[in-house]
């Protein structure tokens, strides 16, 4: 988990943005033979079809919209924009978050004539833009079009903070926070789902626009651009985990819900139980129409084109950085300060393993980052409360003036500074007690082309079906915990290359822009059988013929 904005260090040159490589990469990752041989095929055969599955950068994802021909009319929705725009005393700046989805829909709206449309939440983002609520060109040199939609502060707090966050988002995921559900969230939930809605209607240039939908903000959207545009081909990605039949049965707006995601073309879930749950509550929600094609496309990273071997002195650095006693081996927590990632479960498995091997006094230290989040929800108060408090009791208990068992960073990182401390630690802990995906997992794996360190994974977490040479976990398994925290440290390089580059294979294989290609071919395909009116040459490449 990196910082949720950072500043953009470059501006991007229109019709060739930077951010998009359109060279082979010239190391691909470990265990993908025949990989260079795939690429300089597709890449420079101008009459070979791409398939979703062919898709592993931003070039192929780029030829395979191109041949799907929906690149002219197609729109990105979100909560959260590709980059917000601050005031500074050296004039107004843009910030961008870091990660690879923003890159990976960037690459979706590669083409003239795409459209984003976000929430803007900026303190300059009105200062940038035009009558239409379009950023001006001087402020987005990109080849699509950002609409801003406006929200006001009882907005913000019903959509966002209330039915999104204290109640979807603790109905999604199970832990001990129980979902709260105001009327008068709901109120502007469908209030601020129709503004998006309205707002894609109007960006649409024809009236067959493909429209990419993220997350559970919007799960009313497609209905609403589906009454207006019945022939949209509409995508809606669900990032996080979906509930059971008897536990979504606890919203009491689950038919409207479920009614506004059937409206898609395609429903993409994380992972097949997050499909077959949602399968589950089709079939529960009799009354609901909607016929959806579901199915798991599980998201994924930017593989990095070119690596080099980690500096010698890299994890000399990190620890200076943190303020980590010299030599001392790394453990690594990365997340958002949020209560379904775990971190007091992770705080008392260290705890206990230097309780039961005391040997590892002063050799071992637990940096973990914890960025901010939503911290006027109380529950979002109080793991922060709970992080700092047993930070405290394990220093106090075990440390000394040279060594700090457990360094909190309880703040955001830039995206350089998270891979400098994937790449110098030992240990990478992930121990999420439920989680959609969790692509710091991933990071920590397309990082580490040296092949050593260890990855502790919850099986909660949607990653832990890819990466089963990590060392899985079950997060609420204290003492589980502590043994695989140990068993990492003590792991051979041997055993550590042997994991690691079987995990470099599956995710080098299955990139965020392979997954955006299944998402969006899939949607072309589906919406081509109902109007039975496939293009003939599209149509023989997705086996319609």
């Amino acid at each position: 988990m990196t910082a949720r904005y950072q500043t953009h260090p470059t501006m991007r040159v229109r019709g060739n943005p930077a951010h998009l490589p359109t060279h082979l990469p010239s190391k691909l990752p470990e265990g993908l033979p025949g990989e260079r041989r795939r690429h300089e095929r597709n890449l420079n055969t101008p009459s070979s079809l791409l398939t979703p599955a062919d898709v592993r950068d931003s070039a192929d994802l780029a030829r395979l919209l191109e041949q799907l021909g929906c690149g002219d009319d197609l729109i990105v929705v979100s909560n959260r924009a590709p980059c917000i725009h601050s005031h500074t005393p050296d004039g107004i700046v843009s910030q961008r978050p870091a990660g690879g989805l923003v890159t990976a829909l960037e690459a979706v709206l590669a083409q003239e004539g795409g459209c984003w449309i976000a929430h803007g939440s900026g303190d300059a983002d009105r200062a940038t833009c035009d009558e239409r609520d379009h950023v001006r060109k001087q402020y987005l040199d990109a080849p699509y079009r950002l609409r801003r939609l406006w929200l006001d502060e009882d907005e913000v707090a019903g959509y966002y903070d209330g039915l999104s966050n204290e109640g979807l988002w603790p109905l999604c995921h199970r832990t001990d926070v129980e979902p709260s559900f105001r009327a008068a969230d709901w109120d502007h939930y469908v209030q601020v789902n129709r503004r998006f809605a309205e707002a894609v209607v109007a960006e649409a240039a024809t009236a067959r626009p493909v429209v990419l939908v993220q997350d559970y903000h919007l799960a009313l959207v497609p209905q609403m651009v589906r009454e207006r545009l019945p022939e949209a081909v509409i995508v809606l990605f669900w990032h996080i985990p979906f509930p059971a039949p008897q536990r979504l049965a606890r919203l009491p707006w689950r038919e409207q819900v479920m009614a506004g995601l059937l409206a898609s073309t395609v429903v993409g879930l994380q992972t097949p139980a997050d499909a077959a749950n949602f399968r589950l509550a089709r079939a529960a929600c009799a009354r609901v129409e909607g016929s959806a094609h579901i199915d798991a496309y599980p998201i994924s990273i930017a593989w990095p084109g070119r690596q080099d071997p980690p500096a010698p002195g890299l994890g000399d650095d990190v620890r200076r950085r943190f303020g980590i006693a010299p030599g001392v081996r790394l453990l690594v927590g990365v997340d958002r300060m949020d209560y379904t990632k775990g971190i007091p479960e992770r705080l008392q498995a260290f705890e206990l393993l230097l309780e039961e091997r005391p040997e590892l006094l002063g050799q071992v230290t637990l940096l973990q980052i914890g960025a901010p989040c939503r911290g006027a929800l109380p529950a979002y108060q109080e793991i922060s409360r709970q992080v700092k408090a047993l930070t405290e009791r394990i220093n106090e208990r075990f440390g000394n003036g040279a060594w700090r068992p457990v360094v909190l960073h309880a703040a955001s990182a830039n995206a350089a500074t998270v891979t400098d401390c994937y790449r110098a630690s030992d240990v990478c802990l992930v121990t999420s007690l439920h989680d959609g995906m969790n692509l710091v997992a991933k990071e920590f794996v397309a990082a580490r082309n040296d092949l050593r360190g260890a990855l502790v994974l919850s099986r909660q977490a949607g990653a832990a079906a890819e990466l089963e040479q990590a060392l899985l976990v079950e997060p609420r398994d204290i003492a589980g915990i502590a043994r695989a925290i140990g068993r990492a440290l003590d792991m051979p390089p041997q055993e550590q290359a042997t994991r690691m580059r079987a995990m470099r294979g599956v995710v080098g294989q299955n990139t965020v822009f392979g997954w955006a290609a299944r998402l969006l071919g899939d949607g072309v395909r589906v919406a081509a059988r109902r109007t039975a009116r496939p293009d003939p040459a599209r149509a023989g490449q997705w086996g319609l013929a």
